[in-house]
């Protein structure tokens, strides 16, 4: 078995675990370690919460949440094409206004539904 083909894989591993562990270190090191009440406190923000952690949150909270990932995963789609256009073709060209058009009715009928409303 030839090892010789496995050493650049080693060295990414390598570099990769460097690249985030030397930094950690480093700042473990370097930076000013001076811990007080409020930076040990389980709350980041520095001060005692108001109300229970375990709050419930209203569904429009995740439901605006999960739209955006979904409209955002969406048009992640329009980059590849725009590189791509001109190999494309006109095939291309209909396919994606086809997909656009798709995109705008599902935008349009969630705003009907209220669903991006917050109040």
């Amino acid at each position: 078995m030839n090892l010789e083909n496995y050493f650049p894989v080693l060295l990414f591993i390598l570099i990769g675990i460097a690249v985030g562990v030397v930094p950690q270190i480093l700042g473990r090191i370097l930076a000013p370690h001076n811990p007080d009440d409020a930076k040990l406190s389980p709350y980041e923000c520095g001060f005692e919460a108001f109300e229970d952690a375990r709050m419930k949150f209203d569904v429009r909270y995740y439901l605006v949440a999960i739209l955006f990932i979904l409209f955002d995963l969406e048009t992640a789609f329009f980059f590849p094409w725009g590189v791509a256009m001109r190999d494309l073709g006109m095939a291309g060209m209909l396919v994606m206004l086809a997909f656009i058009a798709e995109f705008i009715v599902g935008f349009w009928y969630i705003w009907k539904k209220g669903a991006l409303d917050w109040e």
